[in-house]
Order: C-alpha cells, then sequence, then structure tokens
C-alpha cells in the first residue's frame, strides 16, 4: 500500500511534465519537418516567456485562494504607456521607459489589492474583473486605438529584452547554425529561481502559503493576512508590467488588443502546474512546465495550420480539463483527509 501511495505521488507530481513530454513527442511525430528543429525550439522559449513572468504573479494570488483577471490588461497597459511616451513625447531612454512601464502596472496592481482588501470585497474575482476592463479601456483611450510600432523608433535598447538571442552561432558565410537561446527566457530562469526562493524559503512566502491553505490559522498566528494579499496583488501587477517590457521586443508594436487571451494562459498554466483555486497549493517549477505545455499547444497547431477559431477551442479545452483535475484532486485530498481521521 504504501509503495501504492509513493507511485502516485510521484505520478501527481510528474504528471505535467509527462503530459509536456508526450505532447512534445505526438508533435515531432506529426511534423518531423519543423517541430523538432532547434529554431523552433527556442522560438517555443520566446512565446513562453510572457506567459510564464505573468503566470508568476498569477501563482501567487491563486495560492492565496485568489485569482487575478486584470494581468492580460495591466501587461498590455505596460507596453502601450511605453509606446506612447516614444511616440508622443520622443522618449528613447531605456531606464525611464522601463521605469515608467513597470511602475504603472505595480499601482494598478496595488490598486487590486487595495480594492480588495480595503472595500472587504467577497472575493478578487469582482475587483480584478472591473479593473481588467478598466485597463484595457485606458489602453485603448491614450493609444487612440491605434497600434505603435517600435521598429526604427530608436528603442531597440528596450526591444532586445524580447528580441535577442544569447550564444547565436553564425558560420564562415554568415549562415545562422544555431539561432541562440532568448534572452527573455533566460530572464524567465532567473526571475523563476527568485520566486522560487522567496516562495519556499522566506517568511513572506510561507505566509502567502498560510493565507492561502488555512484563512483561520493565518489570523490566530498573527498574520496580517491585508497586508499579504495587498503585496500579493502588487507582485502580480508588477509582473505583468515585466511581461510587457518583453512584449516590447517581442510584438515590435503596442496594441491595446493584443493582451486578450494572457489571463487564460496564466490561469491555465498554473492550474495544470499544479496550483488550486482553493489556494494554499503550486510551485513555481510546476507553472513553468505548465506555461511550456501551453506555449507547446499553441507552437504546434500553428504548424498544423489550425485557424485561430480551432485554436480557442482547443485551448480552451485545455483549461476546463485543468479545472476539472483540478476539482478532482481537491476531492480526492478531502476525502483521504476524513478516511485519515477515522
Amino acid at each position: 500500500m504504501k509503495t501504492k501511495a509513493n507511485i502516485k505521488g510521484i505520478l501527481q507530481k510528474l504528471g505535467t511534465a509527462l503530459a509536456l513530454v508526450i505532447l512534445v513527442i505526438v508533435f515531432c511525430i506529426v511534423r518531423p519537418d519543423s517541430f523538432p528543429k532547434v529554431g523552433n525550439i527556442m522560438n517555443i522559449l520566446k512565446q513562453a516567456s510572457i506567459n510564464c513572468l505573468i503566470s508568476c504573479g498569477m501563482l501567487c494570488a491563486l495560492i492565496t485562494a485568489g485569482i487575478d483577471l486584470s494581468v492580460g490588461s495591466n501587461c498590455v497597459l505596460c507596453t502601450c504607456t511605453i509606446g506612447v511616451l516614444v511616440q508622443n513625447y520622443g522618449i528613447t531612454n531605456p531606464f525611464v521607459l522601463i521605469f515608467a512601464g513597470l511602475l504603472v502596472s505595480t499601482l494598478m496592481g496595488f490598486l487590486n489589492g487595495t480594492l480588495l482588501t480595503r472595500l472587504d470585497l467577497p472575493h478578487p474575482f469582482v475587483s480584478t474583473m472591473g479593473m481588467k476592463n478598466v485597463l484595457l479601456g485606458i489602453a485603448l483611450v491614450i493609444t487612440g486605438s491605434k497600434s505603435i510600432a517600435f521598429t526604427g523608433a530608436g528603442v531597440d535598447s528596450v526591444m532586445w529584452i524580447g528580441s535577442y538571442s544569447f550564444f547565436q552561432v553564425k558560420d564562415a558565410a554568415g549562415k545562422v547554425t544555431f539561432p541562440g537561446i532568448p534572452a527573455s527566457f533566460i530572464l524567465v530562469l532567473i526571475v523563476f529561481i527568485l520566486f522560487d526562493i522567496f516562495l519556499r524559503r522566506t517568511a513572506l512566502g510561507r505566509q502567502i502559503y498560510c493565507c492561502g491553505g488555512n484563512p483561520e490559522a493565518a489570523r490566530l498566528s498573527g498574520i496580517p493576512s491585508k497586508d499579504v494579499l495587498t503585496f500579493v496583488y502588487t507582485l502580480s501587477g508588477f509582473m505583468a508590467g515585466m511581461a510587457g517590457v518583453v512584449s516590447v521586443g517581442r510584438l515590435a508594436t503596442a496594441n491595446a488588443n493584443s493582451g486578450a487571451t494572457y489571463d487564460n494562459d496564466a490561469i491555465a498554466a498554473c492550474i495544470v502546474g499544479g496550483a488550486s483555486f482553493t489556494g494554499g497549493k503550486g510551485t513555481i517549477w510546476g507553472t513553468m512546465i505548465g506555461a511550456l505545455l501551453m506555449a507547446v499547444i499553441r507552437n504546434g497547431l500553428n504548424l498544423l495550420g489550425a485557424q485561430n477559431d480551432i485554436q480557442y477551442i482547443v485551448i480552451g479545452g485545455v483549461i476546463i480539463l485543468a479545472v476539472t483535475i483540478d476539482v478532482t484532486r481537491n476531492k480526492v485530498e478531502e476525502k483521504a483527509r476524513k478516511m485519515a481521521a477515522q
């Protein structure tokens, strides 16, 4: 019995990684001419970078049994803020642009946390859903509902974060033989290492888990839950802003409508990676695997020539499946706890 329990525990922990491996094998078999190419693999890492960064903040919100539905609009607002500063005010200093974009997104995250904790709203679904529409509206207003191009605008030092690749190799003729590792994914690795240390090895990180896993115990132990929640949503806003900075180089344009799927992809990545809507669960590395899984699905569908409508159906199905797995997992764990208590 103990051996079976150990095997079950291992499968639960590695289930998402196994799904990712199986999916990669399937696409390699279906599209052997394009999917396994090194260039395509690096492109998947580049595609996953934005979702990985957004998912960091989303994970923290889910751990507290909350959710942040404004991350997509917040990411876009950061990008549009940078675009407006470049186009309307001629600002090209990378430090000023990055600071301004991150500041706006972080303040919006702080506002999310303040609305939730100071107005005593029943669930962040309400406040973040409203903020999602507010931020999208602001992005549309400041850009005049038009796209702003960054190419040739003198902001290459900002764009390189999302477009540059390290360790690129060329032959004598100047042909690229190895496309290099995307700078954006290296940034993701650094951020994820820092988040892993923060969530597992700091007092505040443990308080975040406690607020979601057992709110009553958190209250009785003197944890300032409102301050922790405010910090979590401020951090979520900051990570959305960081993703917005990366998207400047990734998309080369600021478009208010470009983040329509960001929040859904982030939720799916976290839930598939082991987080739960009931709170208190989730790891940063599981979230990375979930984000890579979403990127592989989108990339594979693109290579298969699937239209956007088919992609929406597939991604929606993945989200429904992830939520179903989460509910089933919680029921099994609850049943196990009741049996252990008897």
